[in-house]
């Protein structure tokens, strides 16, 4: 068995689970959706306001709403020590990193699908001409919430106060990719500048290549302390 099978393994099993019972898709788009919904009418009727808060709102929605789903990917795990017994199996440390991590990214990015015209609607924003540099700067910046996200909902998985630490521990270090993703967001959607946007998504890479190599390597210390 090579190390991509167990990855698409563990993967495919909670992919499967959160179709089968759909809690963290409901939670969360609902979640996302009042995010947004708040925003838009805090603002008001000013196109001018509306159009410059837009990527941020849309990023924001995606932040929140990636907590709770990192933070429910391991509840499943912690039920009659099915996490331990996962460690029992003779894969890579990094493989059960990597399959938690690609199930988070595909469901991240299945979010920000829905969230994106959704705020475009809200908030009177056109999707722009650079549609294909968007959908890579929602991939990019959903891969690199996806990667602290699984990290550190791993680190604090068996911690009694995990829920609040999550989002306290995680959101100083993924701070620089929302930061990155917003600007790059605003540069296609407001600005429809893809030279500007090009800078900040060359970035968004950098950061999600820096932020794989650190956090698969040091994963197995985490799950085996």
């Amino acid at each position: 068995m090579n190390d991509l099978t167990p990855v698409l393994l563990i993967a495919g099993k909670d992919i499967r689970q959160e179709l089968r019972s759909r809690a963290i898709t409901v939670a969360t788009l609902f979640f996302a959706a009042i995010t947004l919904v708040i925003l838009a009418f805090a603002v008001g009727s000013d196109d001018a306001i509306l159009t410059q808060i837009a990527p941020g709102a849309l990023w924001v929605a995606l932040a929140f709403a990636g907590v709770i789903s990192a933070a429910q990917s391991y509840a499943a795990e912690g039920e009659e020590n099915a996490f331990e017994q996962l460690l029992l199996y003779p894969i890579p440390r990094a493989s059960i990193y990597l399959g938690k991590l690609l199930s988070n990214w595909l469901y991240m990015g299945f979010l920000a699908l829905i969230l994106l015209p959704t705020t475009a609607v809200l908030f009177n924003l056109p999707l722009g001409n650079h549609l294909p540099a968007l959908l890579l700067t929602l991939a990019l910046g959903t891969l690199g919430f996806a990667l602290i996200a699984t990290f550190y909902a791993a680190l604090t998985a068996n911690l009694r106060a995990r829920d609040s630490l999550l989002p306290v521990l995680m959101f100083p270090v993924v701070v620089p990719i929302l930061l990155a993703a917003v600007r790059a967001t605003t540069g296609l959607m407001q600005l429809e500048n893809l030279e500007l946007a090009a800078d900040w998504i060359q970035l968004l890479a950098g950061f999600d290549l820096a932020y794989l190599v650190v956090c698969t390597a040091i994963f197995r210390f985490v799950v085996d302390e």
